[in-house]
């Protein structure tokens, strides 16, 4: 997921090439769920934007905006796996574009701008698992970050360094009991840190991911936030490039495992990988020990405000059920009990339910069937019982085995008329 750096990499090229320009042209592709699922439509977007200069563009954690010469501004939110794209530039942060895929506009875009003026460019928000999100918001320029959903986040560790002090964070982490990995996944705690940022954070400090939050010292709360700063600043200054970042970081090596040469620092410390607020974590145990209470997998403190987690919190799944039910969609695997609740809905909505299954002794005979179709006054082609023994045709042609092979058709003669039948297993 881009964190902090990469969203620091977004804005750096939105002020490169966009910053005081205007938008000649806006494309959109409707999506309920990116513009949906935070109260924007597409019509909205492109009247909004249409026409409009950007001044400047900003960012607090996981999110970054737009500032238009009016309101509304855009605010974005990239999820799991969204990015913007630029027409004369590429932007990729560790995964350079292959050869193939200069194709303008990019696959999966949500939106296009077309800007004025030299050199001609055009940005496209990209988004394949559509968990990113586009919403405007009609506030004063200066007045961004006091609306939502910016307020409901925590500090951000770049931009508000006065606010994110040694005392601020030692009354936070003192004031909850979480894994201190968990904590600082939390954007409503701090903004920005994510899943690869917390591990580097965690290993830098020297403290275990799994550690309770109120369990740590003074100092090691002073560790804590050093490393938060070093790394946070770092990687921001960086871009997110991660051949820029220093060589002993454990973010280098962290993406090695199942490799051959995996699993290993350059001076041969093991990591190691568990699962810390639903997350997993990279850990080096010769050098992160666990000096306090420890607990096991927290996912519940774990809250990207607004965004959608791959993996549901505890409770989540299955509300997620029942919510289908609610709904009238079928579970692929039903609860307990849940099948016999499943065809008595399918009855009272008149749909067709599984046939009843008889146990064998109740299975129906040539004779029984010949006298039902008799007393309904009604003629049916009935199939046979496959005896133990098979008899030649009348016809003189021999039956073929009962290994899917085609089986011959018999006549027999009943009173004047001729019945067909064929041989088949029960």
């Amino acid at each position: 997921m881009p964190e902090i750096a990469e969203i620091a990499r977004v804005v750096h090229f939105l002020r490169k090439y966009a910053v005081g320009r205007i938008v000649k042209t806006v494309k959109t592709q409707e999506d309920t769920i990116v513009y949906g699922k935070v109260g924007t439509s597409t019509a909205e977007f492109e009247q909004a934007m249409t026409g409009k200069r950007i001044i400047d563009a900003k960012q607090q954690g996981k999110y970054f905006w737009l500032e238009m010469e009016s309101a509304p501004h855009p605010l974005m939110h990239l999820g799991m796996s969204g990015w913007m794209k630029f027409s004369n530039d590429d932007t990729a942060y560790y995964r350079p574009a292959k050869s193939g895929e200069a194709d303008w506009p990019p696959k999966f875009w949500k939106f296009v701008l077309g800007l004025e003026g030299d050199p001609k460019c055009e940005i496209a928000f990209v988004d394949a698992r559509r968990l990113g999100r586009i919403r405007l918001v009609d506030a004063k320029a200066e007045e961004m970050r006091k609306t939502t959903p910016l307020k409901e986040n925590g500090p951000d560790p770049v931009l508000d360094s006065d606010v994110l002090t040694v005392e601020w964070l030692s009354k936070k982490l003192s004031s909850k009991k979480v894994p201190v990995k968990a904590l600082l996944l939390n954007q409503a705690n701090i903004s920005g840190i994510g899943n690869w940022v917390g591990d580097e954070i965690m290993y830098q400090a020297r403290l275990h991911p799994e550690q309770y939050s109120n369990t740590f010292t003074d100092a090691q709360v002073k560790q804590l936030h050093d490393a938060m700063m070093y790394v946070c600043n770092t990687a921001v200054d960086a871009l997110a490039e991660s051949e820029k970042f220093p060589s002993d970081w454990l973010m280098k090596h962290r993406w090695d495992k199942g490799k051959k040469n995996g699993g290993k620092l350059p001076n041969g410390d093991k990591v190691t990988f568990l699962t810390v607020g639903g997350r997993t974590s990279a850990v080096v145990p010769s050098v992160q020990k666990k000096t306090g209470t420890v607990a096991g997998d927290v996912s519940g403190e774990i809250d990207d405000v607004s965004e959608e987690e791959t993996k549901p919190k505890k409770g989540e799944r299955k509300e997620s059920k029942a919510k289908k039910e609610e709904e009238g969609e079928e579970e692929t695997k039903p609860k307990k009990g849940g099948r016999k609740k499943s065809k008595a809905k399918k009855e009272e909505e008149g749909e067709e339910s599984e046939p009843e299954k008889l146990p064998k002794s109740t299975k129906r005979g040539r004779k029984k069937v010949e006298e039902e179709v008799k007393a309904e006054g009604e003629e049916e082609e009935e199939e046979a019982p496959v005896a133990k023994k098979q008899k030649p045709a009348a016809n003189g042609s021999k039956l073929k085995g009962r290994k899917g092979e085609a089986e011959s058709m018999k006549t027999e003669d009943t009173g004047g008329r001729r019945r067909s039948g064929r041989l088949s297993k029960d």
